[in-house]
């Protein structure tokens, strides 16, 4: 199917909504969070064990080294996962020198507090497709280690940590995180990190509560949400239900930035198609459908279309309708099935 020609064969009910004030993006009250779980693997922590600028980055080969109070250290690994889907990516942190807190501290090692913490780590997750599109960058800082806060994230068994921001897709988000897993092999600053994924590292999985600036949604007519057939883009409705395997239309907002891209607030142009750079997904009843397609809708601004086929074993009646991008859940609509 043609996604140009379905982006302008259209009827006059989805030229109304495409073009509405309604489109533009507003923060979003009272919803629920979304949450992401992402893995990390060649996960190094390279050590200032010596200021000499010289010895950086020479040793080709794997070193190990002590981590001590008072050292700085800088981290890296590769994103492998979001979710349990396939993931590219690179995880960044760098840490004021390591100064681990205890109300019971080891003399020479450790500093009295009343609460228990290993550093402060400013970190960052750049989020790519598993086939290398970029997605966006998450930011998030705070105390590595010890017991997570009050109110934690389901999952999180250390840290207290928030997220300050993000971009792309994540633009103006916020939230905490919480680490599930830590495990780094522990370099020297010596070691060429070039050879990163030769020499090896370990893990690291954390999970992220997050509070999206905007979030991706079904535009809702007054007649009903705005899903269409594709043969000839009349609404889905109870009189004429979707049907298995049939190609639908859905026009929605909050699908983030599209490649190539246009500035926030700016319409979409008719020439080129704009595709969504994040991944676009469509949940009928919880069963992912096929999505084939996922662009900024001509003229408007913060309207999209996406094109996806109907999954078969629906049961007849109404159904669920959930789009997201990015990895963020929008709201549920219904739709009626045959």
């Amino acid at each position: 199917m043609n996604p140009k020609r379905m982006k302008f064969v259209v009827t006059a009910f989805v030229i109304c909504v495409a073009c509405s004030a309604g489109l533009a993006q507003t923060p979003p009250t009272q919803l629920q969070p979304t949450q992401l779980r992402v893995d990390v693997t060649n996960f190094v922590l390279y050590n200032y064990d010596t200021f000499d600028t010289s010895q950086f980055g020479t040793n080709p080969r794997a070193t190990t080294v002590p981590m001590k109070t008072y050292n700085f250290h800088v981290a890296t690994g590769d994103i492998t996962a979001v979710n349990g889907a396939l993931a590219k990516g690179t995880l960044l942190c760098s840490t004021m020198p390591m100064f681990v807190l205890n109300p019971n501290p080891t003399p020479g090692m450790q500093a009295i507090a009343d609460t228990t913490r290993s550093m402060r780590d400013d970190c960052s997750l750049e989020i790519m497709t598993g086939a290398g599109t970029t997605v966006g960058t998450i930011y998030f800082s705070g105390l590595y280690g010890g017991p997570p806060p009050p109110g934690a994230i389901s999952g999180a068994t250390r840290s207290n940590m928030i997220v300050t921001g993000g971009t792309g897709a994540f633009l103006g988000v916020r939230g905490q995180v919480g680490h599930v897993s830590w495990t780094p092999r522990v370099a020297s600053v010596t070691e060429d990190p070039a050879n990163r994924r030769i020499n090896g590292g370990g893990t690291q999985s954390v999970v992220l509560q997050l509070f999206p600036m905007f979030r991706p949604e079904t535009l809702v007519t007054p007649a009903g949400p705005a899903v269409a057939h594709s043969n000839d883009f009349s609404l889905v409705t109870t009189s004429k239900p979707a049907r298995a395997g049939e190609i639908l239309v859905v026009f929605a907002t909050g699908l983030g930035p599209t490649s190539p891209g246009v500035e926030y607030g700016q319409p979409f142009p008719a020439s080129p198609l704009l595709l969504v750079n994040a991944p676009v997904g469509v949940g009928i009843n919880g069963i992912a459908a096929d999505v084939l397609y996922a662009g900024g809708y001509p003229g408007s601004i913060d309207g999209y279309q996406v094109n996806f086929r109907m999954p078969t074993g629906i049961t007849p009646g109404t159904a669920t309708l959930r789009i997201s991008a990015g990895f963020i859940n929008g709201s549920t609509v219904t739709i009626a099935v045959q």
